[in-house]
C-alpha cells in the first residue's frame, strides 16, 4: 500500500529571488541592528518582516498593508523554507506593519540604515587609469560656453548654424 502524498501548491513568482538578494545584502540583519525588539515582541524580527513585506510590494506591485497577510499565508511554506523560521499568523497584521513603518520613518533610524546598506551595496576602487575613454551622447542645450566653461561650442549635426 502506497502512503498518501500531501501536495501543497503555492504561487511564488519572483519573491524567492528578491528575498535571496535581500539576504545577500544583509537587509534583515541590518534592520534588526537598528530596530530592537520589544520584550513582548513574538514572531519574526523587524528585519524579516520588512524584507518579506518589501518582497510582497515588489512582487505584487502593491504597497498596501491589508493584502500582505493573505499573501504571506498562501506562500507561507516557501517563506519558511527560505528564512528557516516559522511564519506566524500575527507577523503581518496591519498593526504590526504600522509599527514597523512608524519605527522606520524616524529620520535618524532611516539614515543609519541607509548608511549601513550603502556600505553593503557600493564598492569604491582606487583606480589609476592611464587614459579614460568617454562615449558621449549628443544633446541640445542653450548654455553660455567659453574657454573655461564645462560646455563648449562645437559642430552640431542637428543645427548647422551652430
Amino acid at each position: 500500500m502506497n502512503p498518501e502524498i500531501a501536495i501543497t501548491t503555492e504561487r511564488i513568482d519572483d519573491f524567492p529571488l528578491l528575498l535571496e538578494v535581500m539576504i545577500r545584502l544583509g537587509l534583515p540583519d541590518l534592520i534588526d541592528q537598528h530596530l530592537k525588539r520589544h520584550g513582548l515582541h513574538q514572531g519574526l524580527s523587524w528585519g524579516w518582516i520588512a524584507a518579506i513585506w518589501l518582497a510582497h510590494i515588489l512582487t505584487e506591485s502593491d504597497h498596501r498593508k491589508l493584502p500582505v497577510r493573505a499573501w504571506v499565508r498562501q506562500a507561507g511554506e516557501t517563506i519558511e523554507r527560505i528564512t528557516g523560521m516559522k511564519v506566524g499568523e500575527l507577523d503581518f497584521t496591519d498593526d504590526r506593519l504600522t509599527l514597523l513603518l512608524r519605527r522606520l520613518s524616524k529620520p535618524a533610524t532611516w539614515q543609519a540604515i541607509e548608511k549601513e546598506l550603502g556600505r553593503n551595496i557600493l564598492r569604491v576602487y582606487e583606480l589609476k587609469p592611464k587614459q579614460v575613454r568617454l562615449d558621449p551622447t549628443t544633446v541640445s542645450g542653450n548654455h553660455a560656453g567659453g574657454k573655461d566653461s564645462l560646455f563648449e561650442f562645437g559642430h552640431s549635426k542637428d543645427d548647422p548654424t551652430l
